[in-house]
């Protein structure tokens, strides 16, 4: 029978996979370069195969090595959440979020997910609206949290990130070649007007309404399926789908950023769980995306 795999050998793993460098792993992992080279060996051994395949300036994976990789970070990942979840003191009580339609089908149904799961306390109900309403919504105690663009800079609350808005075209369809170029637009938006139909006036741009609607899901939608370009946060850009850049003739929209709001009459411990959630959800939108953001379709 084989051995069980060790955890903590498998976060040794993961830091020499992902440094390259059995001393670099070690100082990510605040241990001597001897005991990770002991751990990674006595993987190894409990395995029967190599993991790296050592070279004068670090060491690679093997074939065996990187089969290994995604097992190893879903142990990590959970054994994580595990204690986690274990050390947290429970939440109760309700927690109203509003969050934009933009990432309502990408980052945020997962961790909103795992925090209902987490703390089965708590009643978490989401509004996915455009961000004018749910600062009416705020104003107007239906909300406790809402995620919102601010394009004007104007708005105060935490800022979780900068996602720009760019024109997003179809890879295979390469809609934006067409003339005039068809574009999604939105209903009812002054965003749409100043910024979006703004910018392609600005550049002098031929274009035409290809697809009208009043969320952005609908436009992803249009996009991968050839029917035109749209501005599409550069976050959410669908696969098969790439931004156009200022190379194409085409600039950044706009640049709004990404803010939490929060109720002024109070708050709560679950409602803090929730804003901890949200702003982790974001984090690694703050680090990886440079340059301006966003929008709102009001």
């Amino acid at each position: 029978m084989a051995a069980p795999l060790d955890s903590d050998l498998m976060r040794s793993f993961l830091a020499v996979a992902d440094t390259g460098s059995v001393t670099s792993a070690a100082a990510r992992l605040a241990r001597t370069q001897s005991a990770v080279s002991l751990q990674i060996k006595r993987l190894e051994e409990s395995l029967g195969q190599p993991l790296f395949q050592r070279q004068a300036r670090g060491v690679v994976l093997t074939p065996r090595g990187e089969q290994l990789v995604p097992y190893a970070r879903r142990v990590v990942v959970l054994l994580d959440e595990a204690a986690l979840a274990l050390r947290e003191k429970p939440l109760v009580g309700p927690v109203r979020v509003g969050i934009p339609d933009e990432y309502s089908g990408t980052i945020l149904p997962r961790a909103l997910a795992a925090f209902d799961e987490r703390h089965e306390g708590v009643q978490v109900t989401v509004r996915v609206d455009h961000s004018e309403s749910q600062m009416r919504a705020l104003a107007a105690d239906e909300l406790d949290l809402a995620v919102i663009y601010d394009w004007s800079y104007v708005d105060e609350g935490e800022i979780l990130c900068v996602d720009p808005t760019v024109w997003a075209t179809s890879i295979t369809h390469a809609q934006h070649l067409r003339k005039p170029v068809p574009v999604c637009t939105y209903f009812r938006s002054d965003w749409c007007r100043e910024f979006a139909e703004g910018s392609l006036n600005r550049q002098g741009i031929d274009w035409r309404v290809a697809w009208s609607c009043d969320l952005s899901s609908g436009f992803r939608i249009a996009v991968v399926n050839g029917m035109g370009i749209a501005p599409l946060s550069r976050s959410t850009i669908p696969a098969g789908c790439r931004e156009l850049t200022a190379a194409d003739g085409f600039p950044i929209v706009d640049s709004a950023r990404v803010v939490l709001r929060r109720n002024p009459r109070g708050t709560s411990p679950a409602v803090e769980g929730m804003a901890a959630l949200l702003r982790e959800a974001f984090a690694p939108l703050a680090g990886a995306l440079p340059s301006p953001a966003r929008r709102a379709a009001e």
